[in-house]
């Protein structure tokens, strides 16, 4: 990796301020929920650590199913997801969102999106490592 290879021109010194040249990705996925457990096992297989998910409602291109509730049928408005946030070193990126495509593919509309964003810094809170340590 670049980042190692530039570490070896600067004194120790200097080192610990160069984590802003680490690159890490953030990337946050609406999925079906169903599909959580198949694309959780997979990006664990690729040594994820850590991530978070939460149930989400929202809407798109998918129209929610007719319901009923004590004999009357009515429509929800909001259709029910589980959202992902994952951060990982730059070079596992690309794994974990293939990861997302595949196993939460069902070729049907309302499988959901997927974003990735640059995250600059990462502190662990409980010995202060900074980084792709605190991942």
């Amino acid at each position: 990796m670049i980042f190692s290879k530039l570490l070896t021109y600067f004194p120790s010194c200097f080192q610990q301020n160069l984590s802003f040249l680490e690159k890490m990705k953030k990337i946050e996925a609406i999925i079906r929920t169903s599909r959580f457990d198949y694309i959780h096992r997979c990006i664990s297989k690729l040594g994820v650590k850590f991530l978070s998910f939460y149930e989400v409602k929202g809407m798109g291109f998918e129209h929610a199913r007719q319901e009923t509730y004590r004999g009357v049928a009515y429509e929800p408005a909001y259709i029910p997801r589980t959202k992902l946030e994952i951060v990982v070193p730059d070079d596992m990126a690309e794994g974990v969102i293939n990861c997302i495509l595949q196993e939460g593919k069902t070729n049907e509309v309302g499988d959901g999106k997927i974003f990735v964003y640059e995250v600059l810094e990462a502190y662990r809170i409980r010995n202060q490592d900074t980084g792709e340590a605190a991942l």
